[in-house]
């Protein structure tokens, strides 16, 4: 303890961390390394938040708790590929360009063309992506930005149609009853986090 400075400015020490990190490529290289020994793969599927929103304390622990998983991985002698990933499908999104347009009837979005309701949707969901990274990274979680993927991707659509049909040939699919809370204002069911 003796080696400690009487005052610690931790803030400075996170800030000065974190541009170590950037400028010397640890993530980079500590993943290029795993690579170069063949460590063996680790897949962890990470549910991706919407870009749509900024993060909250919610996102901070879940990711913080993910964060350790992929970490002690990767000091066990595994490789994790770590890709940002965004959710961008969903009613959050609809709901706020439909509040932007005054939009209050399918009708309206027929008449405006889906393709351009498409576009204004996706116009919005990123632009919360860089507050995200910020704060991901002051968190000190290794993830790469740079190679993220999209749920409105059309590569990833077609990827997730492709385990429902492998699922459904493996007779995994099934047709049953739920109880969803339902939108009467956007005529449709919501997810639990909609809700």
């Amino acid at each position: 303890m003796a080696n400690l400075p009487p005052t610690l400015d931790f803030a400075k020490t996170e800030e000065d961390i974190c541009a170590k990190w950037a400028a010397e490529e640890t993530f980079k290289k500590q993943d290029a390394l795993s690579i170069d020994r063949g460590d063996e793969e680790f897949t962890f599927y990470d549910g991706p938040p919407f870009a749509t929103g900024l993060p909250h304390y919610g996102h901070i622990l879940a990711g913080t708790i993910k964060d350790v998983v992929t970490r002690y991985a990767c000091q066990t002698g595994h490789h994790v590929s770590r890709r940002a990933g965004w959710d961008c499908h969903g009613l959050p999104v609809e709901y706020e360009i439909d509040q932007k347009l005054n939009i209050t009837h399918r009708d309206q979005v027929l008449a405006m063309g889906v393709d351009k309701y498409n576009d204004t949707c996706r116009g919005i969901v990123m632009r919360y992506t860089k507050e995200w990274e910020r704060t991901v990274t002051r968190l000190g979680r290794w993830i790469d930005f740079e190679n993220d993927y999209k749920t409105m991707d059309p590569t990833f659509m077609e990827s997730v149609w492709w385990v429902f049909k492998e699922l459904f040939k493996k007779n995994l699919v099934y047709q049953g009853y739920k109880v969803m809370p339902f939108s009467t204002a956007c005529g449709t069911p919501l997810s639990n986090f909609e809700a």
